[in-house]
Order: C-alpha cells, then structure tokens, then sequence
C-alpha cells in the first residue's frame, strides 16, 4: 500500500507533468498524443518512473519517449518553479500501452458482440 503523502506527490508530479507536457514542451518528436497516465515516486522522492502513453506508430513512440526523455531536465526545471518539494525527482519515462490495449480489447468485443447480434436473426 502506498503512503497518502506518496499519493499526493504522485497526484501532484502527474498533474504538473501533464500541464508541463502540454504547454511548455516544443520538441517535435514529443507528440500532442503523449499523455501521462500515472506517476510513480520512489520513497525517498529522489526518482520518479513517469508512465506516458503514446498514440501513433511504434517508432513515433520510440522517437517521442527518447524527446521526453532529453526533456527531462527542463521539465525538471520548470518543476522546481511549480510544485514545493524538497527535492524534485529524476524522471525516468517510461511507455504505457493500456490505453492502446484497452481500445483494442473494446474493439474486439465490440466484433463479438456484432457477431452474436448478427447470429441471433
């Protein structure tokens, strides 16, 4: 289980992040796709693993991952303007595919679904 303050930071690193992301962030390779869908921070708040998800072809997401990655420092930077931590963390992004997963999951049971409606006239 983890802590409510870890909670909070993760909340709140997700949401600047985001807000960073979306606003502030100019390289081309970092797509209008990418969304963080969660934050994780170590205990010690030194490191964070910042799960991203990305819309578009594999090497849109490699290219978009590696353009985070290089703009981790400057997001860290405009971290330490935004949020009241001690210490802002090392970010570390990392790929999330649920999104995509889940949207390939809804259409395959959106085809069964057809299927058995079409069977049954």
């Amino acid at each position: 289980m983890i802590p409510n303050r870890l909670k909070r930071v993760n909340n709140l690193l997700q949401e600047t992040i985001s807000e960073i992301l979306r606003t502030q962030v100019k390289d081309p390779r970092v797509s209008e796709f990418a969304s963080v869908t969660e934050v994780r921070v170590s205990p010690d708040l030194r490191a964070a693993r910042v799960y991203v998800s990305i819309l578009g072809a594999p090497e849109d997401r490699d290219k978009a991952l590696a353009g985070l990655q290089r703009a981790s420092d400057f997001i860290r930077a405009r971290l330490r303007e935004s949020v009241n931590l001690r210490h802002i963390p090392a970010l570390h992004f990392v790929g999330d595919d649920s999104i995509e997963r889940g949207v390939r999951i809804s259409a395959i049971i959106d085809q069964a679904i057809a299927r058995d409606t079409d069977g049954q006239d």
